[in-house]
């Protein structure tokens, strides 16, 4: 899983420097560890010329492209302040930064796709209380394996052949399996 386009480095009013790209890169990955949706990101790192300024402080600014969502965009400029006088610092603000604002914007496309799925249904088939499983019956004929352990809110002893469920299909060592079971109508 990669980018469309290569993560940019830019440094302002500095010298380029190779642990700090490598440290950029390392966060850049750890971001795209959370969505296949980045298309690009562009970092600055910025020495700004401050007067009246005792040491030195960095503002570090991450902008990503995401398909589908809008930019996440992180400016962490310390100001008067005196913070940030480690770039470091200031580097782990910034992607922390641009993580939680990650993490927001896919949360709302997941949910966004979520509204609009219909989780699949079927039928109890074949309940085998002995050894704590049974089958559901799809709509388009298949038979889909359950466990006791799959039903929610611990029900599978009140389960009835012919009652309709919904369910969460996953694929299963002998083939689909339900890793969720909710009956029709239960809460």
């Amino acid at each position: 899983m990669s980018m469309q386009s290569p993560l940019e480095i830019v440094f302002e009013d500095m010298d380029p420097s190779d642990a700090l790209g490598a440290r950029l890169r390392e966060e850049a990955a750890k971001l795209e560890l959370f969505t296949d949706r980045i298309t690009s990101m562009r970092t600055v790192v910025a020495k700004p010329h401050r007067q009246h300024q005792k040491g030195n402080t960095y503002r570090v600014r991450v902008h990503i492209t995401m398909q589908g969502a809008s930019d996440v965009i992180v400016n962490r400029d310390p100001g008067d302040r005196g913070a940030h006088e480690d770039v470091y610092v200031t580097i782990r603000d910034a992607f922390s930064a641009a993580r939680r604002q990650l993490q927001d914007r896919v949360r709302k496309l997941q949910g966004h796709v979520k509204e609009h799925e219909i989780p699949p249904h079927g039928v109890i088939a074949t309940l085998v209380p002995d050894e704590d499983h049974g089958f559901i019956s799809t709509s388009d004929g298949r038979e889909i394996y359950f466990h006791r352990n799959a039903v929610a809110d611990e029900e599978f002893d009140a389960l009835e052949v012919g009652q309709k469920v919904r369910f969460s299909e996953d694929r299963g060592d002998k083939g689909p399996q339900a890793s969720f079971v909710r009956p029709i109508g239960k809460h």
